[in-house]
């Protein structure tokens, strides 16, 4: 007896995949030539396709799907806090440091951070766990610089382009990775309240241990609630020291083995429990007696910190501006060949509006974010230096807060099928909003731009001079850059109370101005109309009327 067949299996669309990431993107190629990175199309090219392969692609939900597990004893007893992880995460990792993400902007070359940010963004639309060890290491390197003999053995390491994930001593690998711990259960962003100190070794001891390296050694006692990355090979923590004149919050090295071969008494309690990220280990941590080396001065921990502060928030806007590229391609891919109600749905013009405001998003977070990573390139001159020290805690509050509600729409195109753990929508959702918490909060960005603008004049004449590049074509641009600029300028006192409101202003302008000058008028009129003339706020899907729709999804995802 034949079975009853229930139903046939049609109107359902292949995964995106086994396509260019970066030929499919319009916006990011145009933006890396004009930024200064076209010495790195080609291989960008070639990284694309890598990426966008099946199997690549593929990597990401078995590292979601096996997250790491610790480890804290061997089998004989030892304390060993290793951390095992599924091969998908290694596969994952061997391709980040292979090109350079951890490090080529220090390896130097014309247009480094900008090559660096691309490959970024594309790595963005893959796998976000991995970004995480590899941005802490790419950012550690100012900060290690500050002390010559730590940077000496070291960083020839960290610039090493091979991933080598065994746990030994620093001496026997071929590569090295580098995280931090920061935050403590009783202050999270208030990094003043740390209660984790450091005692300084006396030296006849610290040389009896160590020999020549047993220089501004100290012993750490106390907690972070947040150890990122648990399995790398040594972490920059803040500490509080109480030597005479250098109280404080100080910086320090922390190895996971000691020069002497041993394990440092750094202690893993647990891994964390997130709501995403969940390929990556996140830690929490007790050092019992641990050893650190001093980075920079005592007492001046935070300024040493802060330089290392603004690379990763670099990458927090381009980890965000790589997911939600991830979420559009992934929904209009989708949308061009699922029917309803008897057309494609990109062909009806109430998606076609969410489309291609979400399109919209995308690209300007692109073109916000290479425009940042030049300033980058460019720190040496310090108009440049200053316009990042703005625009990178604004870019950092408004593109990773805007990330959630773009992922869940793009969710919400695809429908019931995007919300359920079989394709790669729910994953990027809880990803996005980590960007937006870690390495300082919506509100600590925001407090951090008031700053910027109010105890440096230049910083306003940075912005300013950005602005003016996009001309006068646009009045209602015009308008709008004046009304910002005359109210930056008007704050005597910076006003906490409406610095989330400033910080989105400056973005959006700085956005605008950018897709004036460098993108089709289709783009940029659809975007001033949109978030300069009316507020961004609520649901994606508000474009007014008279916007070109079907131009920006062509633009948007070249398949």
């Amino acid at each position: 007896m034949q079975p009853f067949e229930t139903h046939e299996v049609r109107n359902t669309v292949a995964p995106f995949e086994n396509i260019n990431l970066f030929a499919a993107d319009p916006a990011l190629q145009e933006a890396l030539v004009r930024e200064g990175g076209a010495d790195a199309v080609a291989s960008l090219q070639a990284l694309g396709a890598e990426l966008g392969r099946a199997d690549t692609l593929d990597l990401a939900r078995l590292a979601n799907l096996y997250g790491p597990s610790l480890h804290n004893f061997d089998r004989a007893g030892r304390r060993i806090d290793e951390v095992e992880f599924h091969p998908a995460w290694h596969r994952l990792m061997e391709l980040l440091i292979s090109h350079g993400a951890h490090a080529s902007p220090w390896q130097g070359g014309a247009g480094a951070q900008v090559a660096r940010a691309a490959r970024y963004l594309l790595f963005g639309q893959v796998e976000n766990g991995s970004q995480c060890p590899v941005t802490m290491t790419y950012a550690s390197v100012p900060a290690l610089r500050q002390a010559p003999r730590i940077a000496l053995k070291w960083l020839p390491k960290i610039l090493s382009n091979a991933y080598d994930p065994r746990s030994l001593p620093i001496e026997q690998k071929h590569g090295a990775l580098i995280g931090m711990g920061m935050t403590e259960k009783q202050g999270g962003s208030d990094v003043r309240t740390n209660t984790t100190r450091a005692a300084p070794v006396p030296p006849s001891e610290a040389r009896a241990l160590f020999g020549e390296e047993g220089e501004e050694v100290f012993r750490i006692v106390g907690h972070k609630w947040f150890f990122s990355a648990p399995q790398s090979d040594a972490h920059l923590i803040l500490a509080q020291t109480d030597s005479e004149g250098s109280a404080g919050l100080s910086c320090f090295f922390l190895p996971r083995y000691l020069p002497n071969g041993e394990r440092n008494a750094i202690r893993v309690q647990r891994l964390k429990d997130k709501v995403g990220n969940r390929s990556n280990a996140s830690s929490e941590v007790e050092f019992t007696g641990a050893y650190g080396w001093l980075i920079g001065k005592a007492g001046r921990g935070i300024p040493t910190i802060l330089e290392m502060g603004s690379h990763t928030r670099l990458d927090c806007v381009l980890g965000s501006a790589g997911a939600m590229r991830a979420a559009l391609t992934h929904a209009l891919h989708h949308a061009r060949r699922r029917v309803a109600f008897g057309r494609p749905l990109a062909e009806q013009p109430l998606m076609q509006n969410v489309l291609a405001d979400l399109a919209l998003e995308s690209e300007a977070a692109t073109v916000f974010a290479m425009r940042l990573a030049r300033c980058f390139d460019e720190s040496a001159d310090p108009a440049q230096a200053m316009l990042a020290r703005v625009l990178t805690p604004a870019g950092k509050y408004w593109i990773c807060k805007r990330g959630p509600a773009f992922g869940a729409e793009a969710m919400e195109v695809i429908g019931g099928s995007g919300y359920v753990e079989d394709g790669p929508l729910a994953r990027l959702y809880r990803e996005l909003p980590v960007n937006s918490i870690w390495e300082g909060s919506g509100n600590v960005m925001c407090l951090d731009l008031l700053r910027a603008l109010s105890k440096s004049p230049e910083a306003l004449e940075a912005l300013a001079a950005e602005l003016a590049k996009a001309g006068n074509s646009d009045t209602f641009f015009v308008a709008y850059r004046s009304t910002l600029l005359a109210d930056l300028a008007q704050q005597q006192q910076p006003d906490e109370f409406g610095a989330r409101v400033r910080a989105e202003r400056v973005v959006l302008a700085v956005q605008a101005a950018l897709l004036l000058r460098h993108a089709p008028a289709y783009v940029s009129s659809a975007f001033i109309a949109s978030r300069l003339k009316r507020e961004p706020g609520g649901a994606y899907g508000r474009l007014p009327s008279g916007v070109d729709c079907a131009a920006i999804l062509a633009r948007a995802l070249v398949e």
